[in-house]
């Protein structure tokens, strides 16, 4: 897909589009497919090439800052580079789960320390008899994603 395809395409209403025939549609959909996958590649290659230039000397400012992670801030001529480096914590269920338990096990209420949620699989769930799913029935929202939809040609017409 060139950019004057893209262009081309973007600037066509969808209804117009939806006209097409399906062989259409699905070389459209290839095309773009190739062409995300290649600004993809692109981008990656560039993020790279940022984080190999301005990595050492954002970690370098962080320890001078006393800190691991967060943002800072540096100038690169006439470019001024913002580089954070984000805190992800990732807490060990079970273990909390045992806390939690320790905790009422104590009197208190584990909710003044801990967000709890619960989550039940959906897979168990439609495999449970009918008599257990009914009492979880009321806490269950089913909402739905995005359609999505792949077009294939069939083989006779698999020139494209």
């Amino acid at each position: 897909m060139t950019a004057s395809i893209l262009h081309e395409t973007l600037a066509t209403p969808v209804a117009e589009l939806a006209q097409q025939p399906g062989e259409a549609l699905h070389r459209l959909q290839l095309d773009a497919g190739d062409l995300l996958a290649a600004v993809k590649a692109v981008v990656e290659h560039i993020d790279r090439a940022v984080d190999l230039k301005y990595a050492d000397r954002a970690r370098q400012l962080r320890l001078a800052a006393g800190k691991d992670t967060g943002v800072v801030h540096f100038d690169d001529g006439t470019v001024r580079v913002t580089a954070d480096l984000p805190k992800r914590v990732d807490w060990d269920q079970p273990k909390l789960a045992d806390i939690a338990r320790r905790i009422v096990a104590s009197g208190d209420d584990p909710t003044q320390y801990l967000e709890i949620s619960y989550r039940v699989s959906e897979t168990k769930f439609n495999a449970w008899p009918e008599s257990l799913r009914n009492a979880f029935v009321p806490a269950r929202t089913l909402k739905t994603g995005k359609p999505a939809f792949r077009l294939a040609l069939l083989k006779e017409n698999a020139s494209c």
